[in-house]
């Protein structure tokens, strides 16, 4: 029993999977793409950061405490990921415009380290994830992966702007460094499924295509450059007989068809309201594909906790009989989301849920 007297929560990673694969399970699964460390520190008492950043024993004292802070919440899985992005040689360009690009024209890209990325890639994160595994709680799996993909880690060595210039100024450098990048990215999920794919139930990388009002690359170059990269990865996870979630925000209606039929994607994540709330991704896609998010995250910045279980409720009620779906933000939980009301939304599902 906890200490409120509740039963204690029994995790099963099992109605995560159903959801991906667009079954509604028989429990409505909490789902978060990312939680800050600081965030759950915060919450457990802990400094987490400082752990993750320690020796051996102190990131498998970060696990302990991070997953059981999961299971504590009524999460069926956890989320975690390394991302490719962090160790690339010269990265930083993503999101930062202050990192001079490492690849401007074709010199850079026949000089970079490529080769070397899969190594460096292990090198920093087994341990992380090898203690993952250890301090897993019964009853659950993780959702996560190999963080970063094909678009993201192409704008690490380039930025935005730089691979704008480049797709005008050099047509044939713009087309090889999607396929390098996806060679190299495949390379390390065929090592990470080897090692690690029994820790994970659910396989994902974020990789965020659009914006407001569209996709942030040209609907063919998105489709004809970024996607046979995707699938490759797609197929992969699949032949595990594991299912494949992708994180992108912004609005991409124009691809979502590709990714559902080509690439083969088997959920989708990431929703705000002011592109399109929740329940109007599920009318869309609910026929072919899970669907995770929900709560626009601004909102659960803002709300009151009585708004806020109007909003879930109304959304849940949308939702319900229009295939898989587990809920939570439509993005993560940084820093700066105040805790209380991420513990509020927390608390709504799970007493909707009668626990």
């Amino acid at each position: 029993m906890t200490e409120r007297g509740k039963k204690m929560f029994q995790p099963d990673y099992r109605n995560i999977v159903k959801c991906a694969r667009n079954q509604e399970a028989s429990r409505l699964p909490l789902y978060e793409h990312i939680v800050s460390f600081k965030k759950i520190g915060e919450i457990e008492g802990k400094d987490l950061p400082s752990l993750y950043e320690g020796d051996d024993r102190d990131i498998h004292e970060f696990f302990r405490v991070y997953c059981n802070f999961f299971r504590e919440h009524g999460y069926d899985t956890v989320c975690f990921e390394e991302c490719i992005g962090e160790i690339m040689p010269g990265s930083g360009a993503l999101g930062d415009c202050r990192v001079t690009p490492v690849i401007q024209d074709g010199d850079d890209f026949r000089n970079y380290p490529w080769e070397e990325i899969p190594e460096l890639y292990f090198k920093k994160f087994s341990r992380y994830f090898k203690a993952l595994r250890d301090e897993m709680p019964a009853g659950m799996k993780a959702v996560g992966g190999v963080g970063n993909g094909i678009f993201e880690c192409v704008q690490e060595l380039t930025s935005y702007q730089g691979l704008c210039y480049i797709s005008a100024d050099d047509e044939e450098l713009y087309r090889a460094l999607f396929k390098k990048v996806g060679e190299t990215n495949l390379k390390i999920w065929k090592r990470f499924m080897e090692e690690f794919s029994d820790v994970f139930c659910v396989l994902r990388f974020g990789d965020d295509l659009g914006y407001k009002n569209n996709t942030l690359l040209s609907t063919d170059d998105t489709k004809n450059l970024i996607f046979p990269q995707y699938k490759s990865i797609v197929d992969l996870v699949h032949s595990y007989n594991k299912p494949f979630l992708l994180h992108s925000c912004g609005k991409i209606f124009s691809v979502m068809d590709d990714l559902i039929e080509k690439v083969g994607i088997d959920a989708k994540h990431s929703n705000e309201d002011q592109i399109a709330p929740f329940p109007v991704w599920v009318e869309k896609y609910g026929d072919r594909i899970g669907n995770f998010g929900g709560i626009d995250m601004n909102f659960i910045c803002w709300a009151s906790k009585a708004e806020m279980k109007e909003y879930i409720h109304d959304v849940i009620r949308k939702c319900t009989g229009h295939g898989g779906f587990a809920i939570g933000t439509g993005n993560s939980i940084p820093d700066y989301v105040p805790t209380e009301n991420y513990l509020d939304m927390i608390e709504i599902v799970r007493e909707y849920r009668g626990e």
